[in-house]
């Protein structure tokens, strides 16, 4: 029976394997047999998923770490049973932990001298260099590893560097530049450089993207020159600024030393022959410098600074600290073993490249003059400090020497900068004068800071005061105070001050020249000090001179200083109530020029801020005057008055005339926006030119330019010399003077004709003679000159004994319909003005004339009929009755309006 039953029972799973052959398998065997199937996409092995994978899930648990720590946990135990050679590539590792790859240095070397050169952009740095720099750019030959470095004022000069470097170079070595590798910075990519290296024949190689090894010749020669510069900066006592001078100095240094990349000098290979060193000096070290032309019994020579070598000659570059220029001499004498033997290490050097983009300064554009000279001038197409902009050194004006007119902006901003500067001694000497000042005037008292008050802060403020000649004569340190920090209505409330006008100053001049007059000069130390505060402000300690002991009191001033808003109204009102006081006469309608007549016995005071002007006939009054100013304030006696707020006065007692000249100071402008070397001007104002407020930059490109152009500050620039002793330029910065708040290409070619004028008249003087006095003035205008406004513009200029005094040039108010009407407009304006300087001569009480009628020359024969009375109804019946003052004037008998030729006008 058993049998049976186990013979029923194979029969029936014979017979259910034979439906399943024929049925299929079930989902669940299906299933299972797929699972078995497929493979990890990890590890690659069947019969699991990714996810399940325990070699994926091992990396995972220990944190995607390196796959040689897997490897020690394998052999140390912990992961034993792991087969760490069948790890696959882990793609959550790759995207983690991606790096660059190894660079192999080993390159096919250039054979011969231009074989391949190596070149590449350093800036901009974070310190200006002297000349207004910002960038350089290195050529380094492959083959003999010599090197050129370039300065530059903007990135964009590369173009122009790489001409004046392939000129130089091939015509030297009579060789061809075949490759040039740079990387692939915007300044070598640029269509106009590409297609000047395809016109010549030079094939271009550039460094992949993030891959500066691949120009690791430059980048190595760049890193080398920066760390010798701020090596030899910080053994000297030399300003940043002077780091183009230190470059130049290390290129020169690294071509005539050996090198590893090469078997000989870079001198030897580029030149054929070997080097002499027996010339170099260390930078910075002090010498004596034989003078030129001396006195008998002056001195013979003047310390300076060595700051290198020139390329064009052979001599040295020497920094006079008292002339602030650098000049090439031969003769000098070097003091290396006294520098080595005193030298105390500096603070810290910080120059570096800053990364990222930078503020755009108001500096020059480049010039296509290049050179590998940091004294090389450049004459831009257009001329910072910020911003802070630096003038170029003159090119040689001799065989034995040259000379460097260094900056008027290069005096230190700073108290760090004034202690790290070449004239650290004469700063702290200043500062000690400025100090003791305060201290004698009683300026402030240290006190705890009251609860709820915020105290000012203060600066020192540093200037070399320069004489006629361009020489430092004084270093002076001003304490200021921050008084844009000051709150109106707490910390103060009146500020409104009255200086001397120019032309009142002029005036007196000519007058001083006909009367010959003694013309003595002052000056007011410390000025504002002797103001007196109706507010309690409270002031940081200044930096340097804090009280040990007391670092967290306060000054609590007493008297005022220079920066408070109240500072100058404080002073001229104590001066004002002091000259009073002694008898002088203040003139109604020249609050700054007082007068004191006794007898036949006269003298004129005139203030500028804490300039004074003695004018006088007696030279016992005028000793008199001044030993009771000098007890009265802390007083300097310049004597004779021979420059006055930066004009020269020029006098020939003989002649009884007085010149005023501003040649310095063009030459100053010049220099501040690089347009010393530009082509001498015919005139202000080119004829023809329309200028508009349409011709703003049109472009991306001139957008760019013109953020680089210190417009305003040219302009500015211009204005001063048009205030002073330039009427001949009066229009022509009135015209340029509207366009300051978007300036065009256009617009600053205006600016520089103007520039390129005064080169050429730099030595135009106003004179004044004697004679009697009598003043004469001219009128015209240019009618609907302004191309936005259709307005005109208004003339006028006043003359005594032929000297002018004032002059002006203002567009009008109104639109005239027609030349009678624009020149009626501006007599009237005249006319006003003649007025003022009618009552101001008769005020002086010394101009026998003055209580004549000034005759105004008017070349309009309509504008003068019209003066004196209504002619033409029809052409004048729509002129703004406040023009009619005009005939007001000349009825009561203070002007008369003259016809006069346009020939003579």
């Amino acid at each position: 029976m058993v049998g049976k039953v186990a013979t029923v029972k194979a029969r029936q799973k014979v017979k259910e394997q034979q439906k399943k052959k024929q049925l299929g398998p079930t989902k669940k065997e299906t299933k299972k047999v797929t699972k078995i199937k497929r493979k990890c996409s990890f590890c690659g092995e069947k019969g699991h998923w990714k996810r399940n994978c325990p070699k994926s899930q091992n990396k995972k648990e220990q944190g995607h770490i390196n796959l040689n720590w897997i490897k020690r946990l394998v052999s140390d135990g912990p992961l034993s049973d792991l087969k760490v050679d069948d790890l696959p590539t882990c793609e959550s590792c790759l995207e983690g932990k991606m790096t660059k790859r190894s660079f192999s240095a080993k390159g096919a070397r250039a054979t011969e001298c231009l074989g391949l050169i190596h070149t590449d952009v350093c800036g901009p740095m974070s310190i200006q260099a002297r000349g207004g720099y910002e960038y350089f750019i290195t050529f380094t030959d492959d083959y003999s590893r010599f090197g050129y470095v370039y300065l530059m004022r903007h990135k964009s000069d590369a173009f122009d560097m790489f001409k004046a470097f392939k000129a130089e170079v091939e015509n030297q070595l009579e060789k061809h530049i075949k490759i040039l590798r740079s990387d692939r910075g915007g300044e070598y990519l640029s269509g106009e450089f590409q297609q000047y290296l395809i016109d010549n024949g030079i094939v271009s190689q550039f460094s992949t993207p993030g891959t500066p090894q691949q120009n690791g010749v430059a980048e190595r020669r760049n890193r080398t020159l920066l760390d010798m510069v701020r090596s030899m900066l910080s053994y000297s006592t030399l300003p940043i600024s002077f780091w183009g001078y230190a470059l130049q100095t290390a290129i020169y240094i690294l071509n005539d030393i050996p090198s590893k990349s090469v078997p000989k000098t870079p001198h030897e290979l580029w030149t054929g022959h070997k080097p002499s060193l027996q010339h170099l000096r260390i930078f910075g070290c002090p010498a004596h410098v034989l003078k030129g032309k001396t006195e008998k019994m002056e001195s013979r020579s003047e310390t300076c600074i060595f700051v290198g070598y020139p390329k064009e000659t052979k001599g040295y570059y020497f920094y006079s600290p008292s002339d602030l220029k650098v000049f090439v001499s031969t003769n000098a004498k070097f003091l290396e073993k006294d520098y080595m033997n005193d030298f105390v290490p500096r603070s810290r050097i910080v120059l570096n490249e800053m990364s990222g983009d930078t503020i755009p300064r108001e500096v020059t554009q480049p010039n296509p003059i290049v050179s590998s000279d940091p004294t090389q001038d450049q004459q831009p197409t257009i001329p910072r400090r910020s911003g802070r902009v630096r003038t170029q050194p003159e090119r040689y004006i001799g065989l034995g020497e040259s000379v460097e007119n260094l900056p008027d902006d290069d005096d230190p901003y700073t108290y760090k900068e004034a202690m790290e500067d070449v004239d650290s001694r004469h700063w702290q000497k200043a500062m000690q004068s400025e100090i003791e000042s305060m201290f004698d005037n009683k300026v402030w008292s240290l006190v705890d800071l009251p609860k709820g008050i915020k105290p000012i802060g203060c600066k020192w403020v540093y200037k070399r005061k320069r004489g006629m000649d361009g020489k430092v004569e004084t270093f002076k340190a001003r304490l200021v105070a921050k008084g844009y920090t000051q709150k109106e209505g707490i910390d103060y409330e009146e500020t409104f001050s009255p200086v001397a006008m120019l032309k009142s100053i002029r005036i007196l001049l000519s007058i001083a020249a006909s009367l010959d007059l003694e013309i003595w000069q002052m000056d007011v130390k410390t000025a504002f000090l002797n103001g007196s505060l109706d507010e309690s402000i409270y002031m940081m300690q200044p930096e340097g001179f804090i009280e040990k002991g007391q670092v967290d009191k306060v000054c609590k001033l007493q008297k005022s200083i220079y920066g408070l808003k109240q500072a100058s109204r404080s002073w001229n009102i104590r001066f004002d109530q002091a000259i009073k006081g002694f008898g002088f006469i203040q003139n109604p309608d020249e609050p700054c020029v007082y007068k004191r007549i006794k007898g036949d016995k006269l003298v004129f005071l005139i203030l500028y801020v804490d300039d004074i002007l003695l004018i006088g006939n007696d030279v016992g009054v005028l000793i008199s005057v001044k030993e009771w100013l000098a007890k009265q304030f802390d007083m300097k006696d310049l004597g004779e008055a021979s420059f006055i707020l930066g004009i020269q006065v020029i006098r020939d007692r003989k002649n009884r005339t007085i010149a005023l000249s501003q040649a310095s100071y063009i030459d100053k402008i010049l220099s501040r926006f690089s347009m010393q070397d530009s082509k001498k001007g015919m005139l202000p104002f080119r004829h023809g030119i329309k200028l508009s407020k349409e011709q703003v930059p049109k472009n991306e490109h001139e957008e760019q330019f013109m953020s680089r152009v210190p417009y305003a500050s040219a302009v500015g620039s211009l204005m001063y010399a048009m205030l002073c002793t330039r009427p001949d330029i009066c229009f022509a910065v009135g015209i340029i003077s509207r366009f300051q708040s978007k300036p065009g290409p256009d617009h600053w070619t205006a600016v520089k004709y103007i520039f390129k004028y005064l080169k050429r008249t730099r030595d135009n003087m106003l004179v004044y003679s004697g004679g009697d006095l009598v003043p004469v003035g001219y009128t015209d205008s240019d009618f609907q000159s302004d191309s936005d406004s259709r307005n005109s513009t208004s003339g006028a200029v006043f003359t005594i004994e032929g000297g002018a005094v004032i002059w002006r040039s203002i567009k009008q108010s109104c639109i005239a319909d027609s030349t009678m009407e624009a020149e009626y407009v501006a007599a009237c304006e005249a006319a006003k003005e003649a007025v003022w300087l009618r009552q101001f001569l008769i005020d002086l009480e010394v101009v026998p004339s003055a209580n004549k009628q000034i005759t105004i020359y008017c070349d309009n024969s309509g504008a003068v009929a019209n003066s004196k009375e209504p002619r033409s109804h029809k052409r004048g019946k729509h002129i703004e009755r406040k023009y009619h003052l005009l005939r007001e004037i000349v009825q009561r008998g203070d002007v008369t309006i003259t016809k006069i030729a346009s020939a003579e006008n």
